[in-house]
C-alpha cells in the first residue's frame, strides 16, 4: 500500500469511529441510524448524474452488500443495548479483520507477506485489549456476545461483498453512491416499525445530518481504496476506528486514558507501518 492509501484508509477510520459514537450516544440509536442512512441516500442521488451507474457486474455484490449491512447494522444495535458501545465496538473491528485475512487470500488470492500478518495481529491484540479493558468494568452476557460475534461475521461479509463488488463496477463512486441508497431502502424497510422513514428524518435530521456526512466520507474514502489496493491489510487499517473511538472518549468526553489505553493505542501506530510495507 503506498501512502495515499494508507493515509486515506486512516480518515476513513476516523470517520468511522465518529459517526459510530455519535449514534451510540444519541437518545434513539436505531431511528439515528436509520435517518442518517436516509439523509445519505438522499445526498448521493444527485451525485449519480456525475458518476453514472455501476457495471451490471458489480450488481450482485451490491444486493449481498445491502442484505449483509442490514443484518449487521441490526446485531449491531442489538449488542449495543446488550453490551455497550465500548466493548462491542471493538471486537466487531477486531473479529472482521481477523476473518477477513482468509477470506481474501480465498476470494481473491490475495497473500500477506510476514510484515503485513504481523501488522493485522498486532491491531487485533490492540482491539481486543480494549475489548477486554471494558469487560473487566461491566462484563458481558451471552446474549450480547452472540450479537456481538454476528456483528463481526456480518461485518466481514459485506467488507468482501463492497471489495468485490467495487473492484467490478468501473466506478468506486458510482458504486458507493447506488449501495447508499439500497442501504437506506432496506434499512428504512427494517425499521418501519418505528414509524415512516419521513416522520423519523423529520425528529432526527438535526443530529443525523453530520453523521451522515461522516458516515457517506469514510465508506467512500475505503472503497476508493479497496478498488486497488491489498483489501486485508485497508480493512486492518480502517479497523483502527475502535483506537480513535478511545481518543475521542479520551480528548471530547474527558474519560480516562489508562494505561490499557495507552498500551491499545501504541499497538496500533506500531502495526501501521508494518501494514504499509507488509
Amino acid at each position: 500500500m503506498d501512502l495515499t492509501d494508507v493515509s486515506l484508509a486512516l480518515l476513513s477510520a476516523v470517520l468511522h469511529a465518529g459517526w459510530n459514537a455519535a449514534v451510540k450516544a444519541s437518545r434513539s440509536p436505531p431511528q439515528v441510524m436509520t435517518t442518517q442512512m436516509v439523509l445519505g441516500a438522499l445526498l448521493v442521488v444527485p451525485a449519480l448524474f456525475w458518476s453514472g451507474l455501476p457495471s451490471l457486474a458489480s450488481c450482485g455484490w451490491i444486493a449481498a452488500s445491502t442484505l449483509m449491512n442490514v443484518l449487521t447494522v441490526s446485531a449491531l444495535l442489538r449488542a449495543y443495548e446488550l453490551g455497550g458501545f465500548g466493548l462491542v465496538y471493538p471486537v466487531v473491528r477486531s473479529l472482521a479483520v481477523l476473518m477477513v485475512v482468509p477470506l481474501a487470500a480465498v476470494m481473491m488470492g490475495e497473500r500477506l507477506g510476514p510484515a503485513g500478518l504481523l501488522g493485522i495481529l498486532i491491531i487485533s491484540l490492540a482491539l481486543g485489549v480494549l475489548a477486554w479493558d471494558t469487560a473487566r468494568g461491566q462484563g458481558i452476557t451471552r446474549a450480547a456476545m452472540a450479537w456481538t460475534l454476528a456483528a463481526g461475521v456480518g461485518t466481514a461479509a459485506y467488507v468482501m461483498c463492497d471489495a468485490q463488488g467495487v473492484r467490478l463496477s468501473g466506478s468506486p463512486w458510482a458504486y458507493g453512491f447506488v449501495v447508499s441508497i439500497t442501504n437506506a431502502a432496506a434499512m428504512a424497510w427494517r425499521q418501519r416499525r418505528g414509524g415512516p422513514p419521513w416522520a423519523q428524518v423529520r425528529a432526527h435530521w438535526a443530529i443525523a445530518l453530520p453523521i451522515a456526512v461522516a458516515a457517506m466520507g469514510s465508506y467512500l474514502l475505503i472503497l476508493w481504496v479497496w478498488s486497488h489496493a491489498p483489501i486485508a491489510p485497508a480493512a486492518a487499517l480502517r479497523d483502527t476506528s475502535a483506537i480513535f473511538a478511545v481518543l475521542i472518549a479520551v480528548f471530547w468526553l474527558r474519560e480516562p486514558f489508562t494505561r490499557t489505553r495507552i498500551a491499545a493505542v501504541l499497538l496500533a501506530a506500531v502495526a501501521v507501518p508494518l501494514l504499509r510495507f507488509g
